[in-house]
């Protein structure tokens, strides 16, 4: 993704850089200034079943997170999920704009007398572990579930909760905001790295991946766009004109002029005022992802779009969908340019590891796109094809091949930067030699230098450094190994770890496999020390 200080790509980060010069520091800058403080609201629903003890709010290693410390709480080692079955009715501008049901399949690591799912913000009414009641407490952002009889270790089950509510967007003081965004006709939903528990329950991580099958209800005059591919046809809203509401209402008031990331000034939780939708009728459609996903490369994002499906050359299906009233948004000149990338980062990378392609350009006022998986989300600030070949990239380095663990996070962003810099290369734009030579020459860059890609730390995992030294980190690999090995270690790469996770260490293992040499020196000059490396 890109951004700067959250984990999505800045598109146009507030700063001197834009995104066709690349995403260096896209995080931290792209939400500069936009946070806002959100306190989420927690609420237990009565069960029917005795309430389970307070146990403080300390984590168990194990049982209440998966031990990440760049993303701490998020996560629980004691299941490894296998599927999400969500069923979102979604009214975007209503009292609550979701009720959902989140059917979840999963294999006990351990044995459970009870268990965490990650959520917050949302009430809860009611949990069942196959099939029976089970006891649900929520407490800060974990719901913890204590089913009718323990979970035993290897044993394969279903919790089923119903939930309901109104989403918050993340606001976090380090990584900003983002997650479910309010557009004026409906939400984008950018959930990096920890936004996908705020509208439904799960094993927020990426380490534990999963299938989903999505069933999306909407009110009429709406399109519902999620991973993977429709298994039943399309609503193309085109972005007509809107319909005249059925009942009066009160849209909410929309945000300060010129404060894209957080409407109504600093501090304020108002959202874009909504155009009115007909409440009474709606459509359903449903998405299904045949391939392991990360929980925050998961969307649904709502709103009039026109869409269009056919396959790229290389025969991969292509699903884009625009937001008409984005300036400058082409849905056909998206569509053709998100095949002929999809193609090319092919030839380069190994076989396109998933389904379908494609990609949602919003009319969200934020400052990043993300690379959701099968369909990167991009908002209301103009693309070009830099930016598209960035997220594109990323569905085989962050979305098939997903990191480990948060500090490994380079293995996304610097490889989707070095994309980006080949992509612009290609079209007739600066070559990769001479961007290297650009940014090492810039000696005195602080941001550049003193922090190590390879272990950046919490508040530096979406910094400049992650971004442009990652992709400098590959140059470097490949002048060393040369052009053959160097695509024939990150083929290897995407073939052996396809649909899993990796960390640096087994990246670099590859790497010296694949090429013969001895690696490790290169890559602890340009990974984890700090200072300019030599040449």
């Amino acid at each position: 993704m890109p951004t700067a200080g959250n984990p999505l790509r800045p598109a146009r980060p507030r700063g001197s850089r834009t995104a066709s010069r690349g995403v260096a520091g896209l995080t931290a800058l792209a939400l500069a200034g936009t946070l806002a403080a959100c306190q989420l609201p927690n609420g237990d629903r009565d069960t029917g079943l005795p309430a389970e003890p307070s146990q403080g709010a300390a984590a168990r290693p194990g049982q209440d997170t998966i031990g990440d410390p760049y993303v701490p709480g998020d996560g629980n080692a004691g299941y490894d999920v296998q599927h999400y079955g969500l069923k979102l009715a979604i009214t975007p501008g209503g009292a609550e704009e979701l009720d959902g049901t989140a059917e979840i399949t999963a294999t006990a690591t351990q044995r459970l007398p009870s268990f965490n799912l990650d959520l917050t913000g949302l009430r809860v009414s009611q949990v069942t572990v196959d099939g029976a009641a089970a006891r649900q407490r929520q407490d800060g952002e974990e719901l913890t579930v204590s089913p009718a009889k323990p979970v035993e270790k290897g044993a394969r089950f279903t919790v089923a909760v119903r939930y309901s509510g109104t989403p918050r967007p993340v606001n976090d003081p380090i990584l900003g905001r983002y997650g479910w965004i309010r557009t004026p006709d409906g939400v984008f939903v950018a959930c990096q790295p920890s936004g996908a528990h705020t509208w439904f329950p799960s094993n927020d991580h990426p380490s534990d991946k999963a299938t989903f099958d999505f069933e999306i209800t909407v009110p009429d005059g709406l399109t519902a766009i999620a991973n993977g591919e429709p298994a039943t046809p399309l609503n193309d809203a085109g972005g007509g004109a809107p319909e005249a509401p059925e009942a009066p209402g009160a849209p909410d008031a929309p945000g300060a002029p010129g404060d894209p990331g957080a409407p109504g000034g600093p501090g304020a939780e108002q959202s874009p005022a909504v155009t009115p939708i007909s409440a009474r009728r709606s459509s359903t459609t449903k998405w299904r992802v045949k391939e392991p996903m990360a929980t925050y490369l998961a969307t649904v994002t709502v709103g009039r779009f026109g869409v269009t499906t056919s396959r790229t050359p290389g025969g991969v299906t292509n699903i884009s969908a625009v937001d008409p009233t984005v300036p400058g948004a082409d849905l056909d000149v998206f569509h053709a340019k998100n095949a002929q990338i999809t193609d090319e980062l092919a030839r380069r990378f190994g076989p396109y590891p998933f389904s379908s392609t494609g990609g949602i350009v919003d009319n969200a006022q934020v400052g990043f796109a993300l690379e959701t998986q099968t369909r990167p989300v991009y908002g209301a600030y103009g693309i070009d094809d830099t930016l598209l070949a960035h997220e594109l990239a990323h569905q085989w380095f962050g979305d098939s091949v997903s990191v480990t663990r948060w500090k490994d996070i380079w293995l996304n962003e610097g490889f989707a930067t070095y994309a980006e810099w080949m992509w612009a290369e290609k079209a007739g734009g600066q070559s990769v030699q001479a961007r290297f030579d650009e940014l090492y020459a810039d000696r005195g860059n602080r941001e550049l230098w003193d922090v190590p890609p390879g272990n950046p730390g919490r508040s530096q995992m979406f910094a400049r450094s992650v971004y442009d030294r990652g992709g400098m980190t590959l140059h470097a690999l490949r002048t060393k190994v040369g052009d053959a090995k160097f695509f024939q270690i990150l083929q290897t790469w995407t073939r052996e770890r396809r649909h899993s996770s990796g960390t640096t260490e087994q990246f670099i293992e590859v790497a010296e496999r694949v090429s013969g040499q001895k690696l490790g020196s290169l890559f602890d000059d340009w990974l984890y020390k700090r200072g300019r490396p030599g040449r």
